[in-house]
C-alpha cells in the first residue's frame, strides 16, 4: 500500500512545478535564460531570471511559479514567500506556492495561519496537509485535537506508518514517554519504516523510561557494532547511565520540519530529485538546525550535478555536530566532482586528523585517491582503516578489503590483491561486486577458470541486470571456449550497456569465434565509435584490418580453435 502511495504522490511530483510556458509577452533573453536554467537544475540563475522576467510581467502566474521553485530550491524561503502570496491571491493557490507560505507560517509560529491554508485547501496535499494539520493543533495547544488529526491520517490508505511515527513524537515531545513506546512496541508499529533518524527517537524514548539497556540492545540491533561519531557518542553515554534528553523534536515547530523531512526521504528515489530538495530545503527553513535534512539537501544537489551549491550545503553543517565527519566526506566529494581534487584531498586529509580513530575517513581518502588513479596512496589509506579494526574485522569491512584488492591489482601486484578480494568474500561470501571482481581477474589471467565462472554466475544470479557482470559471465564463457553459451550473455550485456567500448568489443570477440564476421566487424566498429582507451582502439582497429586470429597469433595467444583444449589443461 505504501509503495502504491509513494508512486501516486511521485507522479503528482512530477506535475507540480512544470517549466512555464510563455503565455504572455516577457524579455525573451531573460525567459529563455531561466527557462533553460531551470531544467538544468542551476537554481541560481533561474531564480535570477525568473525575477527580471517577472519585473517586466508581474502578474504571469507561470514565471512566479517558477520563481517560487526556484527560491525554494536555493532555501530561500523568504524570498520564496511574497511571490507565492501573490499566487495564492490570484486565481487559486498552487503546490509550491502552499509549501512556502506553511513554510513562512510556521517559522514564525503563527499556527492558526497554517491551520487556515490546509482547512481552506491550500495546502500541499493529503498526506503533508494531515500531518501538518496534527502539528499545528499541538501549536495551539490541543493536544487531543493533534492525535485525532494523527488518527484520521492512519486510516488512509498507506499512511498508516507515517501517522505512527508522528503521533509517537508528538507525544514524546509533549513527555508522554509512555504513550509513545506503547505505539512503537504494538502490532501496528510494524507499518513504521523506521528510518536511522526514527531508530534515534525510539532511543531516547527508552533512555528516558529509564530502559537504557533496552536502548542499548535497539542500537546495536539496528546499527551493528561499527558506530559513526554519533552513533558511538550515544552508546558511551548510555553505557555511562545517563539519561538521554528528547531533542528529536522539541515542539510544534520542529514537528512541521520532521513532516517535511519524512515526506523527503520517502520521495527520495521515487520523485525528481528537484522537487524532493523543496521537501528538505522548507525543513531547514523551519528548523535550521536539522542536520539530517541538511545533509540530504547536499546530497540531492550533488545528485543533480549542483556541486558548488552541494559544496556550501555540507558546510553548514556545525563543526561542533557529530554528523561534522559524515558532511566533511560529502564536501570532499562534491569538490573533486567540481574539478577541485586537492581541495578535496587537503578537506580530507584534515578530516583524518580530527577523526583518524574512525575507519570511514581514511575509506574515504582511499576512495578518492583510487578515483584519481593514484593507487599507492589508496592502498596506504586502505591499510590505515584495516588496521583499526581490533582483532577480527566486522563484516561491513568487506568493502575495504575489495576496495584495496582494485588499488593492489592496479598496482600489478596480484597475490596481495587475490588475498584482499578472497578477504573480502569471507567476511561477505555472497557480494555480487567482488564475486565479479575476481572472477573476471582470474579469466583474464586465466586462471582457477571453472572457479572464477563459478564466481560470476553467482554474481549474475544476485544482479542479473547489471551489463558488467553478465559481460564478465559471457567473457568467462569465451575464455573457457564455450563460444556458443557466451553469445547469448554478450548480447544481454550488449543490450544493457549498448554504448561501453569494452562490451562491444567482447561481443565482437565472441561473434568472430562462432563465424559471425561481419557482425564482429560491426560490433569493433561500435566499440571504437565509443571512445574505448588508446591501446585498445589500437588492438581493435588491428582486429578490423586482419581478423581477430591473426591478432591472437601476433600476441602469442592461444588460437581460437584450441582455447578450449588449453583451458581444460590450465585448471
Amino acid at each position: 500500500m505504501r509503495a502504491s502511495f509513494l508512486k501516486a504522490l511521485a507522479a503528482a511530483a512530477a506535475l507540480a512545478a512544470p517549466l512555464p510556458a510563455m503565455a504572455e509577452p516577457v524579455p525573451a533573453g531573460a525567459y529563455l535564460t531561466a527557462r533553460q536554467a531551470q531544467y538544468q537544475s542551476d537554481f541560481l540563475s533561474a531564480a535570477r531570471f525568473y525575477t527580471r522576467a517577472l519585473a517586466h510581467e508581474p502578474d504571469n502566474r507561470a514565471l512566479m511559479e517558477a520563481a517560487t521553485v526556484a527560491y525554494l530550491a536555493l532555501g530561500q524561503v523568504d524570498r520564496a514567500a511574497p511571490i507565492a502570496r501573490r499566487l495564492a491571491g490570484g486565481d487559486g493557490p498552487t503546490q509550491v506556492a502552499n509549501m512556502a507560505l506553511i513554510a513562512q507560517y510556521g517559522a514564525e509560529e503563527r499556527y492558526e495561519r497554517v491551520l487556515r491554508l490546509v482547512d481552506e485547501g491550500a495546502g500541499v496535499g493529503l498526506l503533508v496537509d494531515g500531518l501538518v494539520r496534527g502539528w499545528a493543533e499541538v501549536g495551539r495547544g490541543n493536544m487531543s485535537e493533534a492525535l485525532a488529526a494523527f488518527d484520521a491520517m492512519g486510516e488512509e490508505r498507506g499512511l498508516l506508518g507515517f501517522a505512527l511515527y508522528h503521533k509517537a513524537v508528538a507525544l514524546a515531545s509533549a513527555g508522554d514517554f509512555e504513550g509513545a513506546e506503547a505505539i512503537y512496541a504494538s502490532e501496528a508499529a510494524g507499518a513504521v519504516q523506521m528510518s536511522r533518524r526514527g531508530v534515534i527517537a525510539r532511543i531516547a524514548v527508552l533512555s528516558q523510561l529509564d530502559r537504557n539497556d533496552d536502548a542499548l540492545a535497539l542500537l546495536e540491533e539496528s546499527f551493528g557494532a561499527d558506530l559513526d561519531p554519533e552513533l558511538r557518542g550515544l552508546r558511551g553515554r548510555l553505557e555511562a547511565g545517563e539519561t538521554l534528553p528528547f531533542t528529536h523534536v522539541r515542539g510544534p515547530r520542529d514537528g512541521l520540519a520532521e513532516v517535511f523531512y519524512t515526506i523527503a526521504g520517502a520521495l527520495r528515489g521515487e520523485a525528481n530529485d528537484d522537487f524532493t530538495l523543496l521537501y528538505t530545503r522548507v525543513a531547514e527553513h523551519l528548523r535550521p538546525d536539522h542536520v539530517d535534512a541538511m545533509l540530504m539537501s547536499a546530497e540531492l544537489l550533488e545528485d543533480l550535478g549542483q556541486h558548488e551549491l552541494a559544496t556550501e550545503a555540507y558546510k553548514t553543517v556545525p563543526r561542533d555536530h557529530p554528523s561534522h565527519q559524515a558532511a566533511e566526506i560529502g564536501r570532499a566529494q562534491a569538490l573533486r566532482q567540481a574539478g577541485k581534487s586537492d581541495a578535496a584531498i587537503e578537506v580530507l586529509e584534515r578530516l583524518a586528523e580530527t577523526y583518524g580513530e574512525y575507519p570511514a575517513v581514511h575509506s574515504a581518502l582511499g576512495d578518492m585517491m583510487r578515483g584519481l588513479e593514484r593507487y599507492e596512496a589508496a592502498a596506504a589509506a586502505y591499510d590505515r582503516a584495516i588496521a583499526l579494526y581490533d582483532g577480527e574485522p566486522s563484516r561491513g569491512a568487506w568493502f575495504l578489503y575489495y576496495a584495496r584488492g582494485i588499488a593492489h591489482e592496479r598496482l600489478d601486484e596480484w597475490p596481495a590483491a587475490e588475498s584482499d578480494f578472497r578477504q573480502a568474500l569471507d567476511l561477505n561470501p555472497d557480494q555480487p561486486q567482488v564475486l565479479n571482481y575476481l572472477g573476471y581477474s582470474l579469466v583474464e589471467k586465466r586462471e582457477h577458470l571453472e572457479e572464477a565462472l563459478e564466481m560470476i554466475e553467482r554474481a549474475v544470479e544476485a544482479r542479473p541486470d547489471s551489463g558488467y557482470i553478465v559481460d564478465s559471465l559471457g567473457w568467462a564463457l569465451y575464455r573457457l571456449g564455450r563460444y556458443e553459451e557466451a553469445v547469448g550473455h554478450m548480447e544481454r550485456a550488449a543490450e544493457l550497456l549498448p554504448v561501453d567500448p569494452i562490451v562491444n568489443d567482447h561481443l565482437g570477440d565472441v561473434y568472430w569465434a562462432v563465424g559471425r564476421t561481419t557482425e564482429a566487424r560491426f560490433q569493433w566498429n561500435r566499440a571504437l565509435s565509443f571512445d574505448p582507451e588508446p591501446e585498445e582502439a589500437e588492438r581493435i582497429r588491428r582486429k578490423l584490418e586482419a581478423g581477430l586470429d591473426a591478432v591472437l597469433a601476433e600476441e602469442g595467444g592461444e588460437p581460437l580453435a584450441v582455447a578450449n583444449d588449453v583451458a581444460d589443461d590450465r585448471r
